[in-house]
């Protein structure tokens, strides 16, 4: 038995049965159907069950490892990029080395399309996709679980409230993925912070990096540890974000002093939504390695940081959200990246989408489109001054 057992990914051996156990679960049958046909999954949803059933045993037939799962889903998500978006674009393939696995430190929007997009860039480059880090409180269903963890997703225990059980978590948590980058040499999907960043500011927890340290060699100084994992930040951006409503709702509540509570299948819901909703255009840019020169923990979240802010692509959509703002410091810098867009549609382009919105949740939903080019912003000044 191995160490890792309780958290890893499926292995190619257990594939056909965790695809087999799924097909079986008629909570998770029920809840692709509640999605996919609401009304008539309530209406005759004992005639739709064994229909779903042949269709994914069908399917299933074809599927006996991970890699034949991963070709499935891409085959699946390119054709759901070109229904959902403008355009997908991709940059830094070229700071990544194809015979070198990476632990990718991601900022965070989406649940689960920040990792697809990552995997579908490496798989588009002709390489190896990651293994997913995807917090237990996502997986209080057990098909959840065999969902996630069939697609090469492992478990981040989060909900463990001991003190020391927490600790022995983060341990081995650290061991695992120290593990995949060295020994199996398979690159690791991590996001930068714990939780998606609903205000729009990407910041890395420094309570993450000292965690993926607690695995290194006692001798190993941090710095020889964290770089040690090759680590690689990673900036995605999405024009428009399908989830910015639910953002703002939860924002606001907690604005006005209210305790936010989550639905049963909130998070489902959200995943969905990611995945099927108007996205524009989305951009994945891969960051250079970091070296080990960086001693403490917060020196090496600024580096994060900056990568993330330079390299996140600035959309009309973040422009013009500053421009509402009242913004204006600057803001023809990042107007330059763009030099053949007529503003005016731009403005009323985004005014339109916002006015979808319920007013009380716009001003808050503006804020979190500007925060990345404010941000940008902000390394560009302290760099100059730095001078």
């Amino acid at each position: 038995m191995s160490e890792f057992d309780d958290i890893r990914p499926y292995n190619d051996s257990e594939v056909p049965a965790v695809i087999a156990r799924l097909i079986a679960d008629p909570e998770f049958i029920d809840l692709l159907l509640s999605r996919k046909l609401p009304l008539l999954a309530k209406i005759c949803p004992w005639l739709l069950r064994p229909l779903l059933r042949s269709k994914l045993s069908k399917a299933a037939q074809k599927i006996n490892s991970v890699d034949d799962l991963q070709r499935y889903i891409t085959v699946s998500l390119k054709s759901l990029v070109d229904k959902t978006t403008d355009g997908y674009s991709v940059s830094g393939l070229e700071n990544l080395d194809s015979n070198k696995a990476y632990l990718f430190l991601s900022n965070h929007r989406d649940i689960a399309l920040d990792p697809a997009m990552v995997n579908l860039a490496l798989s588009d480059a002709g390489m190896e996709t990651v293994r997913i880090a995807i917090g237990d409180n996502l997986l209080r269903k057990p098909f959840a679980s065999d969902l996630m963890r069939v697609n090469r997703s492992f478990i981040v225990k989060r909900s463990i409230s001991g003190r020391r059980e927490k600790l022995e978590a983060l341990k081995k948590l650290s061991r695992y993925i120290r593990h995949s980058v060295s020994a199996d040499s398979i690159s690791v999907w991590i996001a930068q912070r714990e939780g998606r960043a609903k205000d729009g500011h990407d910041r890395t927890e420094t309570a993450l990096l000292k965690m993926l340290a607690l695995s290194k060699d006692k001798p190993q100084s941090f710095a020889e540890a964290t770089a040690e994992l090759n680590m690689v930040p990673v900036a995605i951006s999405y024009e428009y974000d399908p989830c910015d409503v639910d953002k703002g709702r939860e924002l606001y509540a907690k604005g006005q002093g209210e305790e936010y509570v989550k639905q049963e299948f909130e998070d489902l819901d959200t995943i969905q939504k990611g995945f099927v909703g108007y996205k524009g255009r989305i951009h994945v840019a891969f960051g250079e390695p970091i070296a080990d020169q960086y001693e403490t923990a917060d020196g090496l979240a600024e580096e994060i940081d900056r990568q993330v802010y330079t390299n996140y692509k600035l959309f009309p959509s973040n422009i013009v959200a500053c421009q509402i703002l009242g913004y204006t410091q600057d803001l023809e810098l990042v107007k330059s990246q763009w030099p053949d867009q007529n503003w005016q549609d731009a403005e009323l382009r985004f005014k339109d989408y916002l006015n979808r919105a319920p007013s009380l949740y716009r001003k808050i939903i503006t804020e979190g489109y500007a925060a990345p080019v404010l941000n940008y912003l902000k390394v560009k000044q302290a760099s100059k001054t730095s001078l």
